[in-house]
């Protein structure tokens, strides 16, 4: 997470990630109304990006008419960003798939943070974004 006086950067950072952004894989995707990965799920693919839940539970099933995959690798299709919607202590493992599927980007939702996979994403070239929610930027840049 960038410091305080890196503020007009990150603003800057994350209106190009949200515009140059097409395809997203979201990582604990939920059929659940009530969950907040349904609820911004639902918002990004109201604004036209292409959203791919990624859920083990839900693996070959449908969550927003969209089907649902067990994993990143499991993905066929290049992934601009990886939304995640874990606990921080799986942001890791989620990284180092990511890292794998060569995805341009993470984002770690609102109370997400982890700063070994932060470093490993930035080592690997991809761009990151913690503790921020997908729906609320996006809001916010509409604005």
């Amino acid at each position: 997470m960038m410091n305080d006086h890196d503020a007009p950067d990150e603003h800057t950072l994350i209106a190009n990630l949200l515009a140059n952004t097409k395809t997203i894989a979201l990582v604990g995707a939920s059929i659940k109304p009530e969950r907040p990965s349904h609820m911004v799920m639902h918002y990004l693919l109201s604004q036209g990006y292409h959203v791919i839940p990624v859920n083990p539970a839900m693996a070959g099933q449908y969550i927003l008419g969209q089907s649902c995959f067990a994993s990143l690798s499991d993905i066929k299709e290049p992934i601009d960003m990886v939304d995640i919607f874990r606990a921080s202590e799986h942001c890791l493992s989620i990284v180092e798939e990511a890292v794998a599927i060569k995805a341009k980007s993470i984002w770690m939702q609102i109370g997400i943070s982890h700063q070994q996979a932060r470093a490993y994403a930035e080592q690997a070239g991809l761009i990151v974004v913690e503790n921020k929610c997908t729906k609320i930027e996006h809001q916010r840049l509409a604005k």
